[in-house]
C-alpha cells in the first residue's frame, strides 16, 4: 500500500521500562509507577492517533531510541501503530545536536518510507485532543508549504510536522528549556517558512499535571479522555492522590 496520500506522526518515546521512562515524574512516583504510566501514555497516544486517523490519512509511528528494544514495546500500542528508530545517528548539520538529531532522524525516516508529511509528537500528552491531530494532518495534506505547530504550556511544543526534513528547525535550539517554542519559531522565520500554529497545550510531567490528568476534563474542552492512563493512576492508589480519587 502507497504511504504517499498520508501523513505520518511519530510518537518520540523511550520503551517504558523503570529507571527509563517518565524519569522527570520520579519523584513523585516510583520508576516502576512511571514506566507503568509511560506504558499507559503510550496506548492512549497512539489509540488517539488511531481515532484522528479515521478523519484523514495517518499513520502512526512509534519512534524510539534505542535500537534493541523494540520487543519492549509489545502490547502497549493501538493496533497497527508502526515503529522507526529515531536514535539520531544520522548526518547532521553541525547546529542540530542531542534530542534535534533524534527529532529530525524521525521525520527523515518517515518522510523516507514514501508519506507525504511527517509529524513528530511527544509522549507527554495523553490527552491532546483528537481534532488537533487530524487538523494537523489535514492542514499539511492541502498545504505542502507549511510547518504545523503545537506550543506547549510549558514554553516547549508538543507537535512539529512538515512535508520536507527542515533541519534547521532543530538547529541550535536549548532542550527542555522554556525558550524551545520561540527558538523554534525564529528558525522557522529564518527559512522564510509559514507556519500554522496550533491550540497550546499541557504536557504530563510533574505531580500538578498528574493531579490535572486524573481530573478530567470538562466536555466542551474536547480533550482525548486518556482512559489508559487514568485507569493507571487511579491503580496505584497513591496517598498524595487520594482527594481525586474520591472524586471518581
Amino acid at each position: 500500500m502507497s504511504n504517499s496520500g498520508s501523513c505520518a506522526i511519530g510518537v518520540m518515546a523511550k520503551a517504558p521500562r523503570p529507571g527509563y521512562a517518565k524519569t522527570r515524574l520520579c519523584p513523585p512516583l516510583q520508576a516502576e509507577q512511571a514506566a507503568a504510566l509511560s506504558a499507559a501514555f503510550l496506548r492512549d497516544i497512539t489509540e488517539n492517533i488511531a481515532l484522528a486517523a479515521r478523519q484523514t490519512p495517518i499513520s502512526g509511528y512509534i519512534a524510539y531510541a534505542p535500537a534493541g528494544q523494540e520487543a519492549l514495546f509489545d502490547g502497549h500500542l493501538a493496533a497497527g501503530t508502526r515503529l522507526v528508530l529515531a536514535d539520531g545517528a544520522i548526518d547532521a548539520p553541525p547546529g542540530v545536536q542531542g534530542f534535534g538529531k533524534c527529532l529530525l532522524h524521525a521525520i527523515q525516516a518517515m518522510l523516507a518510507l514514501g508519506h507525504g508529511s511527517a509529524i513528530v509528537l511527544n509522549a507527554d500528552g495523553p490527552t491532546l485532543p483528537t481534532s488537533i491531530l487530524a487538523r494537523a494532518a489535514q492542514a499539511l495534506a492541502e498545504n505542502p508549504a507549511l510547518a504545523v505547530f503545537g506550543p506547549a504550556e510549558d514554553g516547549g511544543y508538543y507537535l512539529l510536522g512538515m512535508t520536507e526534513a527542515h533541519a534547521h528547525l532543530f538547529a541550535d535550539i536549548t532542550w527542555s528549556s522554556p525558550s524551545v517554542a520561540d527558538t523554534t519559531r525564529q528558525r522557522a522565520a529564518e527559512l522564510g517558512l509559514p507556519v500554522l500554529e496550533l491550540p497550546v497545550w499541557y504536557d504530563v510531567d510533574d505531580e500538578a499535571s498528574l493531579r490535572r490528568l486524573l481530573a478530567g476534563h470538562s466536555p466542551q474542552d474536547q480533550a482525548y479522555p486518556a482512559p489508559f492512563s487514568r485507569r493507571a493512576l487511579r491503580r496505584m492508589a497513591l496517598d498524595w492522590l487520594q482527594p481525586d480519587l474520591a472524586a471518581e
